[in-house]
């Protein structure tokens, strides 16, 4: 279609959606099928939180808002950032968007110009790079390593880096793998930065709050303060507090690029939902308890995915520090043939036979930038999990 924009063409669409509704559509037609391939939290939304929405509607706080989010939630982002992570912002450092992809699309679309880089880790979020495309930018893939968890080392991140380089994306714990940066690991990154003034660092915190085993979690303007001036520091409520389809993201950083990524928002889907921000203000200011009896059921979950995958012919699975995905290896398995007698050429052909031979849907690795392996969310019931790991071991057991 000759009309369709340049720009638009140089992107795909989200793999994991993709995925996600074709699965959708197979349950739609009665076919048994396990979607494992959404990053979304089973459990429901918090009920003070809805409470909040509701108080919200009927209070008639259902009118436009500031275009980047209500004084109210950005101070309660403010005070969450000084609590949680011992960063000092003022309010009008602070942007409210819809959802966390909003405030990337945003910082990303509202500064990067024609032939500026962007440093992307792989395996990376599916979005990353079409987003710095969409934006006229290169994405820089900078292959994170098996052994060292799939984290960016610093050694490949000073070869990465140009006098072109605008900015390099951290995501910790990370989507897809779960590997997340410890203090020590993060402080080697933040040391290469420092050496580079020119760039800027855009941190995806969304599972802060998903940790395990007393893994505590790091942000790179708190581990070295002197790169608070060129951070955009990002996160949301939509994992942790089980409020995905409310959409409510936000980021705080330096005050010209908060006013930049506004005046986009301005022109583009203006505020976020007022119903959601009011919800997101007692999500961040309410009880916090809840977040820790999640971790206990989604560490048993991921125990649980991790061994049953282990234990299947083929496979290798490492032992994630937080979100709700594990990033198994099926490399044994290209070049077999499945049961259905094609051969599995690569990781896309192994999550497309295994959904057509046992329903499981899952994300094959290269929409993450990283062959040959695939992405399991373990935030489902742990009896569902049970069934769709068994169905892996079953149709690994039946390659030939």
């Amino acid at each position: 279609m000759g009309f369709i924009s340049d720009a638009l063409n140089r992107i795909q669409p989200s793999a994991t959606i993709a995925i996600s509704n074709k699965a959708l559509a197979m349950q739609a037609e009665g076919m048994n099928v396990i979607g494992l391939a959404a990053g979304e939290p089973d459990f429901d939304t918090p009920d003070n939180i809805k409470e909040a929405a509701i108080a919200a509607i009927r209070n008639g706080k259902t009118k436009y808002t500031a275009v980047d989010g209500i004084p109210e939630l950005k101070k309660a982002v403010v005070d969450k950032f000084q609590r949680e992570n011992g960063l000092t912002y003022k309010t009008s450092q602070v942007s409210v968007g819809t959802g966390g992809k909003q405030v990337l699309f945003n910082a990303l679309l509202a500064t990067v110009n024609p032939g500026d880089e962007v440093i992307v880790p792989a395996p990376y979020w599916v979005s990353y790079p079409d987003i710095v495309m969409l934006a006229g930018g290169k994405p820089v893939i900078v292959q994170g390593r098996p052994d060292k968890g799939f984290k960016l080392q610093p050694a490949d991140l000073e070869k990465a880096i140009t006098p072109k380089t605008k900015w390099v994306i951290l995501n910790s714990p990370s989507n897809p793998t779960g590997a997340a940066y410890s203090l020590a690991e993060m402080k080697a990154i933040t040391d290469v930065l420092l050496r580079h003034p020119h760039v800027w660092v855009l941190t995806d915190d969304m599972y802060e709050h998903l940790v395990y085993d007393h893994f505590k979690f790091v942000t790179p303007a708190q581990v070295d303060p002197k790169l608070y001036e060129r951070t955009l520091t990002m996160n949301g409520v939509s994992k942790a507090y089980c409020m995905t389809g409310w959409r409510i993201g936000y980021g705080a950083g330096p005050e010209p690029l908060i006013k930049a990524m506004a005046k986009l928002q301005s022109q583009s889907t203006s505020n976020p939902s007022s119903i959601a921000q009011w919800a997101a203000v007692e999500a961040l200011n309410g009880p916090q308890d809840f977040i820790e009896k999640h971790n206990k059921v989604f560490k048993e979950r991921r125990d649980l995915v991790v061994s049953m995958l282990n234990q299947t012919k083929g496979l290798t699975c490492a032992t994630p520090e937080g979100a709700f995905y594990v990033y198994p290896s099926c490399t044994s398995a290209i070049g077999k043939t499945a049961p259905s007698g094609k051969a599995i050429g690569n990781d896309e052909d192994f999550v497309s036979e295994l959904l057509a031979a046992e329903g499981v849907a899952a994300v094959h690795g290269a929409a993450f930038g990283t062959s040959p392996y695939f992405r399991i969310s373990y935030a489902t019931a742990t009896p569902t999990l049970e069934d769709a790991c068994q169905r892996i071991q079953r149709f690994c057991g039946n390659l030939t």
